[in-house]
C-alpha cells in the first residue's frame, strides 16, 4: 500500500582480495542533501535508480515504513497487513524491493505498480529480506541471517563465500555482479562474479568492511569502521574515497547505493538525530571534452573560483598543481 505523505524541496568459487590504495576524505567532491521524511524520527536512504528515485525506511515514532521519494514528494510504503515496512531497493523501472513482518515472520517483498509479492526463500526460512534489484529483476539478499541468496524469474541461488559464517548480499548491477558482505574474525565486504569471489577490506578498516551497491560502471559503495566511527566508501578501479556526510557530528555515514550517474544515499547521524542523505558528484572542470578550448576553460573557472590554480589543487586535494593539469588533460582528451 501507498500513501502520500507530502510534498517537499549458491555460488562458490576463487576468494581473492581487494586491498588497493589508501582512502582520501574527498567529500568536498559532492553536494549533500539530507532527506528526512516529513513527521519521522529517523530516516534511512537505502537505495537509488537512474532516475534518481530513492526509497529507504524511516520510523514515526510508532511504527516503522518503508518510503520512496520521487522530486522532492515522498510516498509511504507499507505492505497490507505488515506491522512494519522497509524498502530497500528500486530498479529503473520502478520496481521496488524490501521486507515486511507479520505473525509467521519476516518476509520479503516486490512491488510493482502497486502491487505487493511475498518473497520467501523455500526451505522453511522464516527471515528473508532481499536488499536489491536490477534492471532483469534478479534480486539478491539475506536468509536465516545467515546466508546470502539470488532470485531470477522464482528461481533461488544461496550464495555463501567460502569459509565464512555468514553471508548476506546487498547489491546487484545488470552484468549480475554482486556485492555484499561476509564474516569471519572480521566482516570484509565482497565481489561476486560468474562464480568468483573477491574480497574487499578498505586499508584502514579495524573490524569491518561492508559493500552495500553497484553501479552498471562497476563502481562499489558501502560502509567500513575505523576505531568505532563509521565511514562510508566509495571504490573505483582499486581505489578507495571515504565518504563522509558534513556535519555528522558523531562521525557516523553509513553508505547503501549509487546509481548509473555516481549519485550515493545513505543516512548519517548529527546532534539532531538520523538523516537520509543525497551525494551528488561535482562537476570539477568546466571545459567539454573534445572541444579545442576545454583545457582553456577549465584552467580560467578554476583560477576564478579558487583564487589561482594553487588554490584550486589544494582544494580539489591534488598532489600537485601540475597533477590537476594532468587531470584536466585527461578530462578534456575524453
Amino acid at each position: 500500500m501507498r500513501r502520500m505523505v507530502s510534498s517537499i524541496g549458491a555460488a562458490i568459487g576463487g576468494l581473492g582480495i581487494l586491498v588497493a590504495a589508501a582512502c582520501s576524505a574527498n567529500s568536498a567532491d559532492y553536494t549533500f542533501t539530507q532527506i528526512d521524511v516529513p513527521g519521522a524520527n529517523f530516516t534511512e536512504a537505502r537505495g537509488i535508480n537512474d532516475a534518481g528515485q530513492i526509497v529507504g525506511v524511516f520510523g514515526d515514532g510508532t511504527e516503522t515504513h518503508g518510503f520512496l521519494e520521487t522530486g522532492g514528494s515522498f510516498t509511504q510504503i507499507d505492505v497490507p497487513g505488515g506491522s512494519f515496512t522497509g524498502a530497500t531497493g528500486i530498479n529503473d523501472a520502478g520496481q521496488i524491493v524490501g521486507f515486511f513482518s507479520d505473525s509467521t515472520g519476516t518476509h520479503g517483498f516486490l512491488e510493482t505498480g502497486g502491487s505487493f509479492t511475498q518473497i520467501d526463500v523455500p526451505g522453511g526460512a522464516s527471515l528473508t529480506v532481499p536488499n536489491g534489484i536490477n534492471n532483469i529483476g534478479q534480486i539478491v539478499g539475506s536468509f536465516n541471517n545467515s546466508h546470502g541468496f539470488l532470485e531470477t524469474g522464482g528461481s533461488f541461488t544461496q550464495i555463501d563465500v567460502p569459509g565464512a559464517n555468514l553471508t548476506i548480499a546487498n547489491g546487484i548491477n545488470n552484468a549480475t555482479q554482486i556485492v555484499g558482505e561476509s564474516s569471519d574474525a572480521h566482516d570484509h565486504g565482497f565481489l561476486e562474479t560468474g562464480g568468483s569471489f573477491t574480497q574487499i577490506d578498505v586499508p584502514g578498516a579495524t573490524t569491518r568492511t561492508i559493500a552495500r551497491g553497484i553501479n552498471d560502471t562497476g563502481q562499489i559503495v558501502g560502509t567500513f569502521d575505523t576505531e568505532d566511527i563509521n565511514h562510508g566508501f566509495l571504490e573505483t578501479g582499486g581505489n578507495f574515497t571515504q565518504i563522509d556526510v558534513p556535519g555528522s557530528t558523531v562521525m557516523t555515514t553509513e553508505v547503501f547505493g549509487i546509481n548509473g550517474a555516481g549519485q550515493i544515499v545513505g543516512y548519517f547521524v548529527d546532534s539532531t538525530g538520523q538523516h537520509g542523505f543525497l551525494a551528488t558528484p561535482v562537476a570539477k572542470f568546466a571545459g567539454t571534452p573534445g572541444k579545442p578550448n576545454c583545457f582553456g576553460q577549465s584552467v580560467s573557472a578554476l583560477a576564478r573560483q579558487y583564487g589561482g590554480l594553487n588554490a584550486a589543487a589544494a582544494a580539489l586535494e591534488y598532489s600537485s598543481v601540475r597533477a590537476l593539469q594532468q587531470a584536466i588533460m585527461e578530462h578534456c582528451e575524453g
